[in-house]
């Protein structure tokens, strides 16, 4: 999340900070404090940015560091007539607050002239002390040491605010509100921007990229989930309620201007004109657990189920191989996103035979990450970003047949029965296991 929004504010990660990259405090180049806090407006992932005073491995180390830092730039926060405080956070161990003054006055000689207001000061300044990753064994001192002046705070206060369980309207695969901003952000979503999810279900992927000031549209074969209509998937609630739907999700927050429109549609088949484009296409397919993949069949087909949606709307449905849903993603992201607009979607993975290979790829589309949230033991999905580096054309449409690396995404096509297949087994130990 964080590289993709450096690359939309502004600012790089720092070569030092290539060495530890499973550190929680991370070194930036950011041009200026503007573009920090522009970056703090978007994230969900980082909790606050501060200008970097001085840093080091020992607190000798820091003390140093900080005595070689520019005068200049410290005096403008130092000022007789300002006010501060001095807060300490340490990751993996707690201090008593004897320790944190002690670690505080070791700092008087910087030259504050100002007065200490701990209840409202002008300027924060934090000391950070990081004790490494494992909680089993936490060293006696910190393995490294910062020191720097508070910015802004990230947006975690968001997650909260458009907390899934307040929501209006919700279905069974309703995006949790964190991966669903995080999502936008790796899509690089900016006002005025195009927003477009296949599998739109409840909306819950448009209202995150609507609060960044982006339209947002979406298709969805499901008649009852767009129509708002049908059994209601709330605890306690039999149907879905007159005003149930996306628009009125959108409306809830104050974001219904941005709503394009939903549509009932098969993404499997082309409904939209050559041209036509969007700045980013951010889904989360279906794929067999909680819902169940489906496409438009006809009556010739030996697979299929006529289902009935309300007014008497009818339509047959056969399945939809989760190996054909990536590949039509992927050409259709590639014929309709603008040069530089991004795709990012859930993968389903089978963590056994996981490997890079497996990840559906594109001649158009470039692999920007490939981020891993674990379902079980033995599942989990994976945040694919793609970002448009080449115009379509139309002997692209196949070109993914022609390289021979199509049938390892096959794979993906039996996710649901091993998937269940880890849940029996996990049962079976567990009644195993009570027994004895």
């Amino acid at each position: 999340e964080i590289t993709s929004l450096l690359s939309l504010c502004g600012g790089q990660f720092s070569g030092e900070q290539e060495i530890r990259v499973n550190s929680p405090f991370w070194i930036l180049n950011i041009p200026s404090e503007e573009m920090a806090r522009g970056l703090m407006k978007r994230t969900v992932c980082a909790k606050s940015i501060f200008e970097l005073w001085g840093h080091g491995r020992s607190a000798g180390e820091l003390y140093a560091s900080l005595k070689n830092y520019s005068t200049d730039k410290m005096l403008p926060y130092l000022q007789s007539d300002s006010t501060y405080k001095i807060r300490i956070h340490t990751f993996n161990k707690t201090l008593t607050q004897a320790q944190k003054i002690k670690k505080i006055d070791a700092l008087e000689f910087l030259p504050f002239k100002g007065k200490v207001n701990l209840k409202n000061p002008e300027h924060i300044f934090w000391i950070l002390e990081d004790y490494g990753m494992n909680p089993n064994d936490v060293p006696e001192e910190p393995i490294h040491l910062y020191f720097g002046r508070w910015i802004a705070d990230g947006q975690r206060d968001l997650i909260e605010s458009y907390s899934v369980k307040k929501r209006h309207f919700i279905g069974n695969t309703s995006m949790d509100a964190c991966l669903s901003f995080i999502m936008a952000n790796h899509a690089r979503v900016k006002p005025n921007d195009v927003v477009y999810d296949p599998f739109v279900g409840t909306g819950g992927l448009l209202i995150s990229s609507a609060h960044f000031g982006a339209y947002v549209c979406g298709t969805d074969i499901d008649y009852n989930t767009i129509h708002g209509l049908g059994k209601a998937s709330r605890k306690n609630q039999k149907w879905r309620g007159p005003d149930e739907n996306i628009r009125a999700n959108l409306r809830q927050y104050g974001l219904e201007k941005y709503y394009l429109d939903a549509l009932v549609a098969d993404s499997s088949r082309p409904i939209w004109r050559k041209g036509m484009l969007f700045d980013a296409i951010i889904t989360d397919p279906p794929y067999g657990i909680r819902e169940a993949p489906r496409r438009m069949g006809s009556q010739k087909e030996t697979v299929k189920s006529v289902e009935r949606s309300t007014e008497n709307h009818f339509f047959v449905s056969s399945s939809y191989h989760l190996s054909d849903i990536f590949f039509d993603l992927l050409k259709f992201a590639a014929e309709h996103l603008v040069m530089g607009g991004r795709l990012v979607y859930w993968l389903p993975i089978y963590r056994p035979e996981y490997t890079e290979e497996i990840v559906p790829r594109h001649l158009c589309l470039k692999l920007i990450s490939n981020c891993e949230q674990m379902l079980s033991s033995h599942t989990s999905r994976r945040l694919i970003t793609m970002e448009k580096v080449k115009e379509f054309k139309d002997q692209d449409e196949s070109s993914y047949l022609l390289d021979g690396q199509y049938m390892p995404y096959r794979g993906h096509n039996s996710f649901r029965e091993k998937y269940f297949s880890g849940v029996t087994k996990r049962i079976a130990k567990e009644e195993k296991d009570n027994q004895k």
